[in-house]
C-alpha cells in the first residue's frame, strides 16, 4: 500500500521546459506560455540544454538583470519552476566536465536569486577507469570488469563529487533534481535513491536530503519501468523533487523483435523500437491520470513541466497538444476532506 506523505495546501501547476523555444526571445516565450494558460516555466541555463535566453554568469552578477527576469515572469503570471542545466559534470574529459560543472554551480547560485530552489540535471557518467576519455555506462555485472567499473565510478567519482555538491546546495538553499536517464549512472529510481543516500551520508549533512529526482516518465517507459510505481518509490524516499511531462511510444513490432535498447538516431522514426511523443500520443489518460493521482498521494505539489521532443510534430503543435491534454489530467484544486464520513 502506498504511504501517503500528506497533502499540501499548494496545488500542482502546468509548466514547460522552455528549451524547445530556443531561438526566440524570452519576452515572446513567456507571452506564448501565458496565452496557453501555463502557470510555470523552467529555464535552460547551460550544458546540454544550452543557454538560449540569457547568459547566466551575467545575470548572476547583475541584480538589475535578475529583477528584469523576475518582473517579466510575474507580469505574465508565471512561476519559475526550476533551472535546467542537464550535463555530465563527471565526464572523463576534464574540459567537458569543467564546462558542465561550472554551469551547474552557476545555476545553483542563480536559482534562489530568480525565485526557485530547484536545479535539474543528470547524475553524470564517468569513464570506466582512470585515464578513460569517454563515459562508460554499465548495464550488467559480468564479466567482472563491469563490476570493477561500477565500483570505481561510484566510490571514487560519483559519491565524492555529489557529496561536495550537496554542501554547495545547502549553502544556497537549493535542491538538485537528477533526471533518471540511460547513459548516466542514476538512470532509474533505485540508482537515484542509492546515489542520494550515499552522497548525503558522505556529505555529513543531516536532515532532509537536497539531492533527489526529476521524474521523467518518458525515459522509464522503454526501460520497462512503471512511472506510477516510480513516483511511489521516490515519494516514499522523500526524493520526488520535480516532474517532467514527456511521453514515449513503444513500437509494437520492433520492440518485441529487437528489444528497447535502441541506439538508432532519433530521426529514424520508422525503424526505432521507441520514439518520444507529446503527452497523450504515447500513453493516454489511462496512464496520465493515475500518474498525477500518485503524485498527489505522495504530497507532490510543484509542477508538471512539459518537455516536448516529438519528432512527428512541430514545436508549436506538439506544445499545444501537450497543454490541452494535460489540462484534463492535472489536479488543480486542493483536495477536500472526506465529507461523506
Amino acid at each position: 500500500m502506498a504511504h501517503c506523505t500528506g497533502y499540501s495546501a499548494r496545488t500542482m501547476k502546468l509548466g514547460v521546459m522552455s528549451a524547445l523555444f530556443s531561438g526566440r526571445p524570452l519576452e515572446e516565450v513567456v507571452r506564448v506560455c501565458a496565452e496557453n494558460g501555463l502557470a510555470a516555466i523552467e529555464l535552460p541555463v547551460g550544458a546540454y540544454p544550452g543557454k538560449p535566453f540569457f547568459e547566466p554568469s551575467k545575470v548572476l552578477a547583475d541584480r538589475r538583470l535578475q529583477d528584469r527576469i523576475k518582473s517579466l515572469l510575474k507580469d505574465h503570471g508565471l512561476e519559475l519552476s526550476g533551472l535546467a542545466v542537464h550535463g555530465n559534470p563527471v565526464h572523463p574529459d576534464r574540459a567537458i566536465a569543467k564546462i558542465h560543472h561550472d554551469a551547474y554551480v552557476a545555476a545553483v547560485k542563480l536559482a534562489p536569486k530568480l525565485g526557485t530552489d530547484i536545479v535539474i540535471t543528470f547524475s553524470g557518467c564517468p569513464g570506466g577507469a582512470k585515464g578513460d576519455k569517454t563515459p562508460n555506462w554499465v548495464t550488467c555485472p559480468w564479466p567482472t570488469d563491469f563490476t570493477d567499473t561500477l565500483k570505481y565510478q561510484w566510490d571514487d567519482v560519483l559519491v565524492p563529487y555529489w557529496a561536495t555538491q550537496a554542501k554547495l546546495c545547502r549553502t544556497h538553499g537549493v535542491r538538485t533534481a537528477w533526471e533518471g536517464h540511460p547513459g548516466f549512472c542514476a538512470y532509474n529510481p533505485g540508482t537515484i535513491i542509492e546515489l542520494s543516500q550515499r552522497a548525503m551520508a558522505a556529505s555529513g549533512i543531516k536532515g532532509k536530503p537536497n539531492l533527489g529526482a526529476n521524474l521523467d516518465p518518458s525515459h522509464f517507459f522503454w526501460q520497462g519501468i512503471d512511472p506510477i510505481l516510480s513516483a511511489q518509490m521516490l515519494g516514499e524516499a522523500g526524493l520526488l523533487f520535480y516532474v517532467h511531462a514527456k511521453d514515449t511510444e513503444l513500437d509494437r513490432h520492433e520492440g518485441p523483435r529487437n528489444g528497447y535498447l535502441d541506439a538508432r538516431p532519433y530521426s529514424a522514426l520508422n525503424s526505432r523500437s521507441w520514439n518520444f511523443r507529446t503527452c497523450g500520443d504515447g500513453h493516454g489518460h489511462e496512464f496520465w491520470k493515475p500518474f498525477v493521482s500518485m503524485l498527489r498521494r505522495q504530497g507532490y505539489d510543484h509542477v508538471l513541466s512539459i518537455e516536448h521532443e516529438d519528432a512527428l510534430l512541430s514545436v508549436d503543435e506538439g506544445f499545444r497538444r501537450a497543454v490541452r491534454f494535460l489540462k484534463e489530467a492535472i489536479i488543480e484544486e486542493p483536495p477536500a476532506t472526506p465529507w461523506w464520513t
